[in-house]
């Protein structure tokens, strides 16, 4: 089945306009309680989790509306992270999870997301049958069978208690000093509050949310605040969160920044010498620096690359049995304690890297040199189809021949934004520069033609 409503990561786009509607919410509520209450009965569950943007009350009672129609018990959750949908979806028995977010995007963004009984985000298939219930309409249950709403009040409790018991047995954080960037989302409670618990001096970034300053000057995608944070205040370390805390970037003590490759460098590198990392092998995406790729060669592991997202990490990782995995941008998925990416397990991860070998995070998060890598992103007008065009076509030909044993090419459609993504890696950083430049006026081109049109 083909989809039109899910991308990568859900249904995502602006507030208030398609796909992104009350109206589609209710419908796809709707859908997914008949997909999920397939049997008639009364007992079923869905918990639904939200981050702090302002539409997320109007999508939060829209999805709740189409799900009670049909039968389905609604559990609220209210502002948690990602990952505690995942968990609690399990730990409840509940038939499904939804998350509310559009994770890194700004606040005038919102997406749905589901996640199946076992914690897991729900197949490509799944959503496709979903989508066909939203197009050919869903008949209401009868009114005596009609569905519950209940707010549960300490979700993020138990989520937070489930986090830190994956932190080392009888260790603690005393001593040490952490900027958390929470991006005024999802984790801005529950990650100053973890940090607290586990004996950390804990400076706080983004934590006060006002439903419209999510992502907005900080957190995984403007770091910056925090590294001047973690300098001004003599910080180990930092720990940036995006908007519903399913990734992560960190900080070092000088200001650093260090991305998702560099902490999976390290995780894969110390889980292979505690005997941990199943199969010698991470996954991660095609967009991971071939710097890392070489790290994991030199230390006789493997690094199986999917497409971009993180479910395709985690779908080759639950296929090949795999426990690490991740992507660039800050997914870090390890399935030993989780079914998704969690930004704060894995910062966790690292401090207690940081006090089990006694290093500074400038040495954990500097574990191989990057191969010279530029990413560039080219907004296009709805409907257009720019990568069809034959002068883009010809462009990215030339650009192959080009760096043709001297480098690599990557280009993309972002599965959650209009956006064409170019990314290519090269040692000859002006050839790198030239022909992703080349190929982004090309794009830009063609989009500006199909405008006019």
């Amino acid at each position: 089945m083909t989809r039109k409503l899910f991308g990568t990561d859900g249904v995502r786009g602006t507030a208030n306009a398609w796909p992104m509607t009350a109206e589609l919410a209710l419908r796809l509520g709707a859908a997914a309680g008949r997909y999920f209450r397939n049997d008639g009965s009364n007992g079923h569950r869905v918990v639904i989790g939200k981050d702090t943007r302002l539409s997320g009350y109007m999508f939060e009672n829209a999805l709740t509306a189409g799900l009670t129609s049909t039968g389905m018990n609604v559990l609220l959750l209210g502002p948690v992270p990602t990952p505690a949908v995942g968990l609690l979806t399990t730990s409840m028995r509940a038939d499904v999870g939804i998350m509310i977010s559009a994770s890194h995007n700004p606040h005038q963004d919102n997406g749905i997301k589901f996640f199946g009984p076992d914690g897991f985000k729900l197949s490509d298939e799944a959503e496709a049958e979903i989508e066909a219930l939203v197009e050919a309409g869903v008949e209401p249950t009868g009114a005596i069978n009609i569905g519950r709403a209940k707010r549960i009040d300490d979700g993020r409790f138990r989520y937070m208690e489930r986090l830190k018991g994956t932190f080392p047995a009888g260790r603690r954080l005393d001593g040490l000093k952490v900027v958390i960037d929470c991006a005024n989302g999802a984790a801005y409670k529950v990650a100053p509050e973890v940090l607290w618990e586990l004996g950390a001096t804990v400076v706080p970034v983004g934590t006060t949310p006002n439903g419209t300053n999510i992502n907005e000057g900080c957190g995984s995608t403007s770091p910056r605040a925090a590294a001047e944070m973690v300098v001004a205040h003599g910080a180990d370390i930092g720990i940036c969160l995006d908007g519903d805390a399913d990734r992560v970037i960190l900080i070092d003590e000088n200001g650093e920044i260090a991305d998702g490759d560099q902490l999976m460098a390290l995780m894969a590198g110390r889980w292979a010498d505690a005997g941990r990392l199943r199969d010698s092998t991470l996954v991660a995406t095609v967009m991971s620096n071939l710097g890392l790729e070489r790290f994991l060669n030199g230390r006789g592991l493997r690094l199986e690359r999917t497409a971009v997202g993180d479910r395709y990490v985690v779908e080759a990782m639950r296929q090949g049995g795999w426990n690490l995995g991740g992507e660039q941008s800050g997914h870090i998925v390890m399935t030993d304690f989780a079914t998704t990416g969690d930004g704060l397990l894995a910062g966790l991860q690292v401090l207690a890297a940081m006090i089990e070998s006694g290093e500074p995070a400038s040495r954990l998060l500097r574990q191989f040199e990057t191969v010279p890598q530029l990413l560039r992103n080219v907004r296009y007008a709805a409907g257009a189809q720019p990568l069809g065009a034959p002068s883009v076509e010809r462009v990215i030909e030339g650009a192959k021949a080009r760096l043709n044993g001297h480098g690599r090419l990557l280009i993309r459609k972002s599965g959650t934004e209009p956006l064409i993504r170019v990314m290519a890696e090269c040692e000859d950083e002006s050839l790198l520069a030239e022909v992703v430049g080349d190929i982004v006026t090309a794009v830009e081109r063609a989009a500006l033609a199909h405008a006019a049109e």
